[in-house]
């Protein structure tokens, strides 16, 4: 009976939670702290404050958490699942109809609309980083890091985490 309330407290935000997990957090906290009574509001801010201290998607990071919390490690299973279920089958679902209507013209037309607004998107976010990182670091810097980024993963086939670990270690021990 555990496992189901926990499934539910982390599958109705992941349902509702329209925009992401920030966008689910009073949800959670409504499933977790006033349905279930797993947790007090003190205890579920000082979670949610570890969970916004970490990497990765806020949400999942709770899920896993509270799940664990409340029922062990299969606990955190099933709230991470519940949590990501209803993305994984609502992405199942449009892929199968996308597969389905591959062939039709229109969804060719519309993949053909697409690749340049997301070209666009990564665009811009690439000149919000050089952007940043120029008011940040300076104008050669910057040119440096990003030309020799380039060379690493372009010309010497550098595998990017390597590139990211490299960078980061610079910035370490020159930038800081």
């Amino acid at each position: 009976m555990i496992y189901w309330q926990i499934f539910l407290a982390f599958f109705i935000p992941g349902i509702l939670g329209y925009g992401g997990g920030p966008a689910s957090i009073p949800l959670v906290e409504h499933e977790v702290v006033d349905r279930y009574k797993w947790l007090t509001v003190e205890e579920f801010s000082e979670v949610l404050a570890i969970g916004n201290s970490l990497p990765g998607p806020i949400a999942t990071k709770l899920a896993g958490f509270i799940g664990y919390e409340v029922g062990g490690v299969v606990g955190s299973i099933v709230a991470i699942f519940a949590n990501v279920a209803p993305s994984l089958i609502l992405m199942i679902v449009l892929l199968g109809i996308l597969l389905k209507y591959k062939n039709s013209p229109k969804v060719k037309r519309l993949t053909l609309y697409v690749r340049p607004v997301i070209a666009v998107l990564l665009g811009v976010m690439a000149f919000e980083f050089f952007s940043s990182s120029y008011s940040g670091i300076g104008l050669w810097q910057t040119i440096i890091i990003a030309v020799v980024s380039w060379l690493l993963m372009e010309k010497f086939k550098v595998h990017p985490a390597f590139v990211i670990l490299a960078a980061f270690v610079y910035g370490g021990f020159f930038l800081a």
